[in-house]
């Protein structure tokens, strides 16, 4: 049996959208940046069975993505029937990025397994055509995922230790999203009179980030990101039919950041596809930004975070010695 464990990210640098064509193999229509959360985490356990088994969080399941993926898998590798026993320590499919540490931690699992020899790249290869974001999560630290060498693939730009920040998650729902993010993105590509406009700003945000993160420019990353979550949900409200993620919890989260930075608090936020806030802050002010959110009504729940590794193997009994 091999074990793996890998973390969800947070983009700051969002993608929203797949190349037109090329939609199951979970090629992003652009590039992004993320930053790996350490506090979370999926643990994910493969071995040989006599058939195909998955648990995920303590209950047998029949999943078509996960069984779709791991089907395309064995069309490159002879692989016997798995037992694939995964889980989240933080609620799935609620806007924390689970598909991306999911898909990460399995891929790393069965490369472990069975011996595969899969470098770091290829398999952010593999993980993205499970999830795209599952590719930035192989990698870790702050992790860039664009197109190299005519293939899709992510890598650690800025490993965590060289600019340790501080993340804080605020929960504000647990329930699964009424509309997933696959068919989501698919509703904004074909609908919204913004597209366009999107991809191509997006691929502006990308250099920009990145010089921001070479700088270690906390200033400059939380505007490009603060710019590019917003303009995001601008394209998801401008879908048919328009996709609201946000609650109000979300949105007095968000004003609340802007008022601490106000403040002279270093802090910016950023918002995936869900209701769940991500507030970013320079080292030494993660108990502060989390002492604010935990006082807001309807935040049911907070992580504090630092920066997270890529995916990887634990020992036979479960450690992580890497």
């Amino acid at each position: 049996m091999a074990i793996a464990v890998a973390h969800p990210n947070v983009a700051l640098v969002k993608y929203w959208g797949k190349e037109p064509g090329l939609e199951r193999e979970n090629v992003p229509a652009t590039p992004s940046l993320s930053i790996a959360l350490k506090a979370l985490s999926t643990r994910t356990e493969v071995s040989v069975a006599a058939q195909e088994q998955l648990r995920i969080n303590g209950e047998a399941v029949r999943d078509a993505k996960l069984e779709r993926f791991i089907g395309t898998m064995r069309k490159a590798w002879d692989l016997p029937p798995l037992a694939v026993t995964t889980c989240n320590d933080f609620p799935t499919g609620a806007g924390l990025a689970s598909s991306a540490s999911g898909f990460a931690a399995l891929v790393t699992a069965i490369d472990g397994e069975f011996g595969l020899g899969l470098s770091e790249s290829q398999r952010s290869v593999w993980a993205r055509r499970g999830s795209a974001s599952a590719a930035r999560s192989i990698a870790g630290g702050f992790a860039t995922l664009e197109e190299r060498e005519g293939e899709w693939s992510a890598k650690t730009i800025l490993a965590k230790e060289n600019w340790p920040l501080e993340m804080v998650v605020a929960v504000t729902s647990k329930e699964t999203k009424a509309t997933s993010s696959t068919t989501g993105m698919e509703w904004s590509r074909n609908t919204s009179p913004f597209y366009p406009v999107w991809v191509q700003s997006t691929l502006d945000d990308f250099r920009e980030a990145q010089r921001a993160v070479a700088a270690r420019d906390f200033d400059a990353l939380g505007q490009i990101s603060e710019h590019s979550c917003l303009k995001m949900h601008a394209l998801m409200l401008s879908t048919k039919p328009a996709l609201v993620y946000w609650n109000e919890a979300t949105l007095t989260a968000l004003r609340t950041i802007k008022e601490l930075r106000d403040a002279g608090t270093p802090v910016f936020f950023t918002i995936d596809a869900g209701p769940q806030l991500k507030a970013i802050c320079r080292s030494g002010f993660g108990a502060e930004v989390e002492a604010t959110l935990a006082r807001l009504p309807g935040v049911l729940s907070l992580w504090r975070s630092g920066v997270g590794d890529g995916a990887r193997l634990l020992d036979a009994n479960g450690a992580d010695n890497g």
